[in-house]
């Protein structure tokens, strides 16, 4: 079996239920006063239990799916617990236990980060955490240094202990968004579902935070943190009572090492800078950085032919630099361009279009369904749902950013499904095609869709799709009495949802 990396937050697991036939003597014993110890110890640690709502993007008119779980928390500042974001993803309540205490207390979720798996979290009622003392954050550990992980893993309803060893410290992709990449510190201590959002303790203080692992039969007791860095950025951010995410280059670039190569542009071979191979132009560096250009340093850091620096006396990738930073802040560039150096400086902002590949949350499907055909936008989510494999739809998701696709536009909008009925009978074959005109409008958007189908334009409506030169046609004298048999017969409680106002209450997402 092929692994992969999983989140470690549990799914609503069945556990046996454990009596102690002589819970009165026990209590009174030793190993009693041990957990009272370590009750008051780990106090500050929590489990957290959820019931979510998944939306469902192959009938987004539904409420989609419940489930529930569990992962764990921690207090980091009076009523402030940290724990990750696909913990609470999707969210419609959230309770938090406290250790030694089995009653649940109602929480809300203050900010969520899915790109960088993080959320906090508070009571309604904080009193029963009153007098507990915060955990404090700590630097990043060492290699060769141990730690010990905190959590309830496995639907577990005590406090579990595992120690390990800091085997790795890496710039690597976080699972819960698919797409970001931050500092993950990789250790050997046994993980499992559950742990997610635990802290991890070096010394007393939180060092990192548990959030994902492998499955399949490799790579056993391998388990993945969030380092420090990331945790304090999170705190940073939101200290103004609000999320603003990561903000990025918004380059990619590729290694230098070739001596020929290095010659050629006139760099001596000296293992110092890596060439731009694109600058997206909507993002920090477009229009400042060329395809060509080599970066040799940030904020004065030399940047090695690999594309790492040495940053806290650690060789990590250059992007860090860029990690710690904020919108609006200013980095400065040393860069050799045409055979000859050149000092610039770029301000950083967040790169959005980017998101259309990454799994979202938190958010109700978008939809136009009119005469039974299903109109949606393109993302992450809707290419997992529907399975989708046309070739056009599956460029126009991987290029969307690279190539500027979001110039012509914003929104790809899909045809996804047709709810068969005599109105579109034989237009099945024109399902997963993408929307390129309606009525003689062109579409950048869904709401384009929706207002050219409402306002019409002649006793036809004329759905024209990218590189298909037969046009859908449906009789505008049908649709009415066709709509209303379609939306009873599949239970289609509205015909669209753009999106307007109608989160329903629920809690900033942070996408």
């Amino acid at each position: 079996m092929r692994p992969h990396i999983i989140l470690l937050s549990a799914a609503a697991i069945l556990q046996p239920q454990w009596a102690d036939a002589e819970g009165t003597r026990a209590a009174a014993g030793p190993a009693a006063k041990a957990e009272i110890s370590n009750s008051k110890k780990y106090e500050a640690i929590v489990r957290i239990e959820c019931s979510s709502l998944n939306p469902d993007y192959r009938t987004p008119w539904n409420t989609g799916r419940d489930s529930g779980g569990n992962g764990t928390g921690w207090l980091v500042a009076p009523n402030k617990f940290v724990t990750n974001a696909h913990v609470v993803s999707n969210s419609r309540i959230v309770y938090i236990k406290k250790v030694g205490d089995a009653k649940p207390y109602l929480a809300k979720i203050l900010h969520i980060a899915h790109d960088c798996d993080l959320a906090m979290l508070e009571l309604e009622d904080p009193s029963a955490f009153e007098g507990v003392e915060p955990f404090e954050v700590g630097g990043l550990p060492q290699l060769d240094t141990t730690v010990k992980v905190i959590g309830y893993p496995i639907g577990g309803e005590r406090i579990s202990i595992t120690s390990g060893v800091v085997s790795r410290i890496d710039f690597l992709n976080y699972s819960h968004s698919s797409v970001d990449q931050h500092l993950t510190i990789q250790i050997d201590a046994a993980i499992n579902p559950g742990n997610s959002g635990g802290p991890v303790l070096q010394g007393g203080k939180v060092v990192g935070v548990a959030f994902q692992g492998y499955s399949g039969n490799v790579a056993q007791n391998t388990g993945y943190m969030i380092p420090t860095p990331v945790i304090r950025r999170f705190l940073k951010d939101v200290e103004d009572g609000r999320y603003d995410h990561y903000v990025d280059l918004s380059m990619s670039e590729f290694t230098l090492v070739n001596p020929a190569q290095r010659a050629a542009l006139g760099l001596p071979n000296d293992g110092i800078g890596i060439m731009v191979a694109h600058a997206d132009a909507d993002g920090s560096a477009g229009g400042i950085l060329r395809t060509g250009d080599v970066l040799l340093a940030i904020d004065g850091r030399p940047v090695m032919s690999n594309g790492l620096i040495n940053y806290d006396g650690e060789d990590v990738n250059m992007n860090e630099i860029v990690e710690r930073k904020f919108a609006g802040d200013i980095i400065k560039l040393k860069v050799w361009r045409d055979k000859k150096p050149l000092d610039t400086q770029v301000t950083l902002k967040r790169f959005i279009h980017y998101l259309i590949s990454a799994k979202r949350y938190g958010e109700k499907p978008r939809y136009v369904m009119h005469a039974g055909l299903v109109f949606q936008p393109l993302d992450r989510n809707l290419m997992t749902a529907h399975n989708i494999k046309d070739l056009q739809v599956r460029y126009h998701f991987t290029a969307y950013a690279h190539d500027e696709i979001y110039k012509e536009r914003p929104e790809v909008i899909v045809l996804t499904t047709v709810l068969p009925d005599a109105i579109n009978s034989y237009l099945g074959g024109f399902t997963q095609g993408i929307v390129d005109e309606v009525n003689g409008t062109k579409v950048r958007t869904l709401e384009d869709v929706h207002s050219a189908l409402q306002r019409g334009g002649g006793d036809f409506d004329v759905i024209k799709l990218l590189g298909n030169g037969r046009p859908i046609v449906l009789e505008r004298s049908r649709v009415a009495a066709a709509q209303k048999r379609i939306q009873e017969k599949y239970n289609v409680l509205r015909d669209h949802y753009l999106g307007d106002a109608e989160r329903e209450g629920a809690p900033p997402e942070g996408r």
